[in-house]
């Protein structure tokens, strides 16, 4: 590496008529002892070899690409690969299986003998029914996902064929791990792996692996003193599932789209089961999400941003609510400092310098009129009860100083507003579908009228009700990855990948109730500056007109 580098670092050379200049640089060696291992995900294992050279010409030769008309298979060209289907089709508009349609012919007699050996090897029980084939060229991948809970047993098999490749996996914490799949080798998720573990392969046409792995599986680790590269060829996999006929029941409900939708919450009443929704369709979410969602937040809002630019040198600023932080640094001469009540968050406002602590927004150890400014930005329409979203500003009114202004935004009921769609329908299509409910979500006679279930909202649609629970797809391809949010600051991110899914409760707001609510219901001692509709949201400006005792 230094030879390279002397002899080569900043020469010219001349390509047709072109000059290009060579810039080198290079490390030295890193100490072994700084490497760290990873273990695999519970329940993934890597079995090499599990087919002979043989046994692999004869299944690739098993998977004819030309086209039919027939419907023994069913054949599509993704953009990032080929796929082809057997048993059943997968379709990707809905991430499910049509389970009334099964396809003839089944699966090839090609794999008879390798999924025998499988279920006398003990790692599947039954045989399995549907089959996916993937074929990827150099440089294309497919995007962290989770096979649907709900459409497929536990285990899932894939068999690498033709080549090798790395596949990424990703613990919702963000832990990751990645796996080299060696060619002919047979993959088994099982267990944590299969539910609740993203897997996904990064498009490129190379992979950087440790020497030592270039013909075997294994785990990559951070040690960097001997990596090679390895460059990719045409790799075919079959994935072995068996199709679900039942809902599934697994040991992880938050990412389970069977148990998040065959029991969905009711609109609470009382206290206590208004707190019990909040902490499983709030709190639990945000901590499961708080990397991938700290991801997607990063500019400012224009009016927050005007708002904080406007307090005075010195002045004493609390976000109460605060997510990752990003609203604590606009304005360097004010004394800012955050809370929120995700711990995950918070740790992230830390590890970025800021002053920030968990707390729940309805109970903040801060001093009775300590603070000259407060903000609230996507936060009061996640309380489920009327009652809770006026204590949320009582608090934030307690927080004040006389003469100090507050400002609230709140996701809007009207994402269209004044003839203009706001950011979070331009990016779909309003009202193209309605929200989606399983039957058992729809009131019927037999239920109490006064708690209607909570209706699973469609990303990127107009609101068909004010209390909602919002899909957060934990992981999404990158190329999706636009715009996520709702048009708001607290917005669900689109993804038309498969991976785990998460539902946050939301209120959305009618046009006019911010402002009664801050005016009225228990709320005195402060008056409303203005009051404004931005990208989808209600906001208002508060002031406190007078302290404690007249409160």
């Amino acid at each position: 590496g230094q030879n390279a580098y002397t002899l080569l670092n900043g020469r010219a050379l001349q390509c047709h008529d072109q000059s290009v200049t060579l810039y080198f640089s290079y490390v030295e060696k890193v100490d072994s002892d700084r490497s760290v291992s990873c273990a695999l995900p519970p329940g993934l294992s890597v079995l090499e070899d599990f087919v002979s050279p043989e046994e692999e010409l004869q299944l690739l030769q098993a998977v004819d690409w030309t086209p039919h008309t027939d419907d023994v298979t069913v054949q599509k060209a993704l953009k990032h690969r080929r796929v082809k289907h057997y048993g059943y089709e997968f379709r990707y508009d809905n991430n499910n299986i049509d389970k009334d349609k099964l396809l003839p012919g089944g699966l090839p007699a090609e794999c008879d003998a390798l999924l025998q050996r499988c279920l006398a090897d003990g790692h599947i029980s039954v045989l399995p029914d549907q089959l996916t084939v993937n074929q990827y060229q150099s440089g294309q991948g497919i995007p962290p996902h989770v096979d649907t809970h709900s459409a497929f047993e536990d285990p899932i098999l894939s068999l690498s064929l033709g080549a090798k490749t790395v596949m990424d996996f990703k613990h919702p914490d963000g832990r990751s791990v990645a796996v080299v799949l060696p060619e002919r080798s047979l993959l088994v998720m099982k267990g944590e792996s299969r539910y609740l573990w993203t897997h996904g392969i990064t498009p490129r046409k190379f992979d950087v692996v440790p020497v030592s792995e270039v013909e075997g599986s294994g785990v990559m680790t951070s040690d960097l003193s001997n990596l090679t590269l390895s460059r990719r060829g045409t790799r075919t996999s079959l994935t072995f599932r068996k199709i679900r006929h039942i809902p599934c029941n697994c040991a992880y409900p938050s990412v389970c789209d069977s148990q998040l939708l065959s029991s969905p919450p009711t609109v609470p009443v009382a206290e206590g089961d208004a707190c019990r929704l909040e902490e499983q369709y709030v709190h639990q979410v945000y901590e499961e999400i708080s990397s991938h969602f700290s991801s997607t937040r990063h500019s400012p809002w224009p009016h927050v941003r005007d708002f904080l630019l406007s307090l005075p040198p010195g002045s004493i600023l609390a976000d109460i609510g605060c997510g990752n932080g990003k609203y604590l640094e606009i304005n360097p001469e004010v004394i800012s400092v955050g809370c929120d009540r995700s711990a995950n968050l918070v740790q992230i406002c830390v590890e970025r310098g800021y002053e920030a602590f968990v707390s729940d927004a309805l109970s903040v150890p801060l001093r009775s009129g300590s603070c000259d400014a407060c903000i609230s930005i996507a936060v009061i329409h996640h309380f489920s009860t009327q009652e809770r979203r006026q204590a949320a500003v009582r608090e934030l009114v307690r927080l004040l100083k006389v003469g100090g202004r507050a400002l609230i935004y709140v996701w809007a009921m009207e994402q269209e507003y004044n003839n203009q769609k706001s950011k979070y329908l331009k990016e779909g299509t309003a009202g193209a579908s309605v929200e989606m409910m399983s039957s058992d979500m729809k009131c019927t006679e037999e239920q109490n009228v006064t708690q209607p279930r909570i209706h699973i909202h469609t990303n990127r649609t107009a609101f068909l009700s004010q209390d909602l629970l919002v899909p957060w797809h934990l992981k999404c391809n990158a190329d999706k990855n636009k715009g996520a949010g709702s048009g708001s600051t607290n917005g669900p991110l689109e993804n038309m990948s498969q991976g785990p899914v998460f539902h946050r409760y939301y209120h959305v707001f009618q046009q006019g109730e911010l402002e009664e609510m801050c005016c009225c219901g228990g709320v005195t001692g402060v008056k409303v500056l203005r009051s404004y509709h931005d990208q989808g949201n209600w906001c208002v400006e508060l002031e406190k007109t007078h302290g404690e005792r007249a409160l």
